[in-house]
């Protein structure tokens, strides 16, 4: 298992997904999402996964560029723009391989096991 986990330093959902990992034993690296972003391979290959770039957006986020995307009809913008903000991703992003997950879901990792 190649477990990677994107994440926000201040993330309650991102520090569960670490705890997750730790109590089980299961080796993760760490990336900070906002200092370091997603290169443009792996923002390809977590939209695949994750089926698109709505499930990717945080539309809980304070951020005014939310509210303006909510608006956008065009997925290509969209991807523009969170590919440029990465803080307006959701997340923990939880990686292993072609998998990868948006938010806390234990219960998909427990079947990457």
């Amino acid at each position: 298992m190649n477990i990677q986990i994107f994440g926000k330093s201040k993330c309650f959902d991102t520090k569960k997904a670490e705890r997750y990992f730790k109590e089980r034993r299961i080796r993760y690296q760490y990336v900070d999402l906002t200092r370091f972003g997603l290169s443009g391979r792996e923002f390809d290959a977590v939209l695949r996964a994750v089926g698109g770039i709505d499930n990717l957006i945080d539309w809980d986020s304070r951020d005014p560029d939310i509210t303006l995307m909510k608006y956008m009809d065009d997925p290509r913008a969209k991807e523009d723009k969170v590919f440029d903000n990465p803080a307006l991703m959701k997340t923990p992003i939880v990686r292993n391989g072609k998998q990868a997950t948006v938010g806390c879901r234990p219960e998909v990792w427990e079947t990457w096991e």
